[in-house]
């Protein structure tokens, strides 16, 4: 299967357990980080469908708690 992205593992991983629902995820984006994704660009994103972009892998890291670099290579 291709993907489109290499992180939306890591992101739901990170997103359940923190305990999130994607359109919670979605609703942090926005008004932590002021980055505005969807739930179903999360949905998307999650299983590698949709790419992330620079801005977005760093707004997902800063509201998971997680590095831009775990997200990426599962590395701190």
């Amino acid at each position: 299967m291709d993907r489109a992205n290499i992180c939306g593992m890591r992101v739901h991983q990170a997103r359940t357990q923190h305990k999130l629902q994607q359109i919670e995820l979605s609703a942090a984006l926005e008004v932590e980080c002021g980055v505005k994704i969807s739930q179903s660009d999360v949905s998307e994103i999650e299983r590698g469908v949709r790419g992330v972009k620079d801005y977005e892998l760093d707004a997902l890291a800063r509201v998971l708690s997680v590095s831009p670099s775990w997200l990426l290579r599962g590395q701190e």
